[in-house]
């Protein structure tokens, strides 16, 4: 049987909403995936740095940027034993940079996708995907990386119905 994980980065703290900080308790990218977990009961897995980045978004902006200059595969808190169990990933960051917070790069590139489906989840407002399913497509030879789901993060809440419509065009629903 077909088995899905929901692998998420997400930040709480202070974050930018449409021209305004704003301190959160959970992350948009979390919200999102509370979302996907309740639709189809899959498997959740958060990435987390060991060494997080600052509450203060634009001192949290500075060091993203900073490891996407460097290319940094920051350490992570955990990763799952495998992923063996799973042929659909739902992949889901927010857009730092035009990209995926440099944490997602480390999950991926601890794992072999080759023959999975990846479904890329990004909150953004107003970048889209940026780069990232190419880059994931990258990362990820031998994966079928589907066409992702931009959302923007401060409707994150109000995103019910998009991803309704787009599990179910992914056959997930």
């Amino acid at each position: 049987m077909a088995k899905t994980l929901i692998a998420f980065f997400s930040r709480a703290d202070e974050n930018y909403f449409g021209g305004a900080m704003r301190y959160v308790k959970v992350g948009n990218t979390e919200i999102v995936c509370d979302l996907i977990r309740e639709m189809t009961g899959a498997d959740c897995f958060k990435i987390e740095m060991k060494q997080p980045y600052s509450p203060v978004y634009m001192t949290c902006i500075d060091e993203a940027k900073k490891d996407l200059r460097e290319k940094a595969r920051p350490e992570l808190v955990s990763l799952p034993a495998s992923i063996d169990e799973y042929d659909t990933v739902i992949l889901a960051y927010p857009n730092y940079w035009g990209t995926m917070p440099m944490a997602v790069f480390t999950f991926l590139e601890a794992f072999d996708f080759t023959g999975r489906t990846i479904l890329p989840v990004c909150t953004n407002e107003g970048s889209g995907m940026g780069a990232s399913e190419r880059d994931i497509r990258e990362a990820c030879p031998g994966a079928d990386v589907r066409k992702g789901l931009p959302i923007t993060g401060s409707r994150a809440a109000d995103s019910r119905e998009s991803v309704r419509k787009w599990l179910a065009a992914n056959g997930l629903l």
